[in-house]
């Protein structure tokens, strides 16, 4: 007999339960090739934002073994969240569309371009991790990156990957420190 179908509610709140730090853990490895793309290979530094960018869903993939989150897992009951979350990771793919033809104008914009366009998808991770973490990602990393892209025009490629890396490491902890309350009331009950 199968068992009966959660509510919207419910699957939000065992998806909100996670750990949910492969994918930023992701992020932070890929922002960081970036930036030593930039400082080992400033000419070819473009070439290693895309491939690294866009490797981060995969990396996420592999790091959730390690996590204990496991994104692949067949055995967890499917949740609408989990469908959500990646078309959010869907919609960050698809702002290379808004970023390419401006790196071909100005080939310094993307970092900046990549930077804030593929963070949005942290609003709604916020939503549906009932956490305001992914506002505050989303924000800082927005205000930030347009700040070091005027304050380091000539650096673009390392310091604006290295302003994306330090949202991340404020977005790592707060996350840790989320699940590990959330464990923590889950063990007192």
């Amino acid at each position: 007999m199968a068992a009966p179908a959660q509510s919207l509610d419910e699957q939000r709140r065992e998806f909100a339960s996670r750990r949910f730090l492969a994918m930023p853990l992701a992020g932070t490895v890929a922002w960081l090739v970036v930036a030593a793309g930039g400082v080992f290979a400033p000419r070819a530094a473009w070439l290693v934002l895309f491939i690294a960018t866009g490797s981060i869903a995969y990396l996420g993939i592999g790091l959730s073994k390690l996590t204990g989150e496991d994104f692949l897992d067949r055995s967890r009951p499917k949740n609408a969240f989990d469908a959500l979350f990646f078309h959010t990771v869907g919609m960050s793919l698809l702002v290379y569309g808004i970023a390419i033809p401006f790196f071909m104008v100005e080939h310094s914009s993307l970092p900046l371009s990549v930077g804030i366009l593929s963070g949005l998808m942290w609003l709604p991770v916020s939503w549906l991790l009932q956490h305001w973490v992914g506002y505050f990602h989303a924000g800082a990393r927005t205000l930030l990156l347009v700040a070091a892209h005027y304050l380091f025009p000539g650096q673009r490629f390392i310091v604006l990957p290295l302003v994306i890396v330090a949202v991340y490491a404020v977005t790592i902890v707060a996350l840790e420190q989320r699940w590990r309350a959330l464990r923590n009331v889950k063990l007192d009950m």
